[in-house]
């Protein structure tokens, strides 16, 4: 991956984040900087798988939304248990 996919990356990761918190029903727990955060990861991961199938822009959007969500989901689960 080049810098500027590394940047873009980075960017899109950001939307993505937030685009993910949007996704699941309901209350939140994570803070809004470690989702923002865990965007960034999925973003990168997002666009790994997605390349491995297709390379259309919006088929790698969608993965990343959709790995976003997942992370953010799994993500909330565990800060939950141990903020209780």
């Amino acid at each position: 991956m080049e810098i500027t996919g590394i940047f873009s990356a980075i960017i899109v990761g950001l939307i993505i984040g937030a685009l993910g918190r949007l996704i699941i029903p309901g209350k939140q727990h994570l803070p809004i900087w470690l989702t923002l955060v865990l965007g960034i990861v999925a973003a990168f991961v997002g666009g790994w798988i997605a390349t491995i199938f297709a390379t259309a822009f919006l088929w790698v959007l969608l993965v990343q939304v959709l790995v976003a969500a997942g992370i953010v989901y799994l993500a909330d689960g565990f800060y939950a248990k141990n903020a209780a």
